[in-house]
């Protein structure tokens, strides 16, 4: 990955982006209709949320995916029978493709992260939906028949995305809890930084990476750790909301 990209990630301010606009959007072929949330077509308003009330949290991975990490990582969700939300990037679903498919067949979701992983903040809409359909495509390719219900914008630039992306039936998905495993992989503090946020935001959407950027095995280990503790005191584990 270029120098520039990863400038970019480690200054990414790691905040939920809000809604950016409003308004309903039709849902077509990009994100299949209603999605898997809980309920109704996609619209151009960036959720952070399960929209679900007491102790439920979202898992979202970024930018996979990795063949020295994410493996691990599905072994760890199929074990604690959690299902995520994967944020795929398309130079990296090109190189690693089988995957792709090992995700689809865990039964996780699907989310556009673009193609190169540019900031969109100054895009035009065009260019803005070429780039997501032919993210799209490429990971129908690898994976036919494949839902993908959900777009992140990289680095939560959204500039005119949120809208493009409700267009094609995608919901823009933000988030409300980050550990910054940009900045370390230290697991001890991964796993703190992780049972700590996601005990103080219920229903809280969680940025979390698997992408091959840099190592990501601490955020595997906190994700294995976490997850048994906060089952123990009665979290669940679902899917972000569908619309805004």
């Amino acid at each position: 990955m270029t120098s520039r990209r990863t400038r970019l990630r480690l200054l990414a301010v790691p905040l939920a982006v809000g809604a950016l606009l409003s308004g309903a959007a039709p849902a077509l072929a990009g994100g299949t209709g209603a999605g898997p949330g809980q309920g109704g077509p996609a619209t151009a308003d960036v959720v952070t949320t399960t929209r679900l009330g007491g102790q439920v949290a979202a898992l979202t991975f970024d930018d996979g995916p990795n063949p020295h990490d994410t493996p691990r990582l599905l072994e760890v969700l199929a074990e604690n029978d959690v299902k995520a939300v994967f944020c795929l990037w398309g130079d990296v679903v090109r190189q690693n493709p089988d995957l792709v498919r090992q995700i689809v067949a865990a039964g996780h979701t699907l989310c556009n992260h673009t193609m190169h992983h540019e900031d969109l903040a100054t895009w035009t809409p065009e260019a803005v939906r070429a780039d997501l359909e032919a993210t799209s495509a490429l990971i129908r390719e690898v994976a036919p028949g494949a839902p993908i219900p959900y777009f992140r914008a990289p680095y939560g630039s959204w500039g005119q995305s949120a809208q493009v992306a409700a267009d094609l039936g995608m919901q823009p998905l933000g988030w409300t809890v980050t550990i910054e495993d940009w900045e370390t992989q230290d697991a001890d503090v991964l796993t703190e930084r992780l049972e700590s946020r996601i005990r103080a935001n219920p229903g809280a959407v969680v940025l979390l990476h698997d992408g091959p950027v840099m190592d990501r095995s601490g955020t595997v280990e906190a994700v294995a750790r976490a997850i048994p503790e906060l089952r123990a005191e009665g979290w669940r584990f679902h899917k972000p909301d569908r619309r805004g």
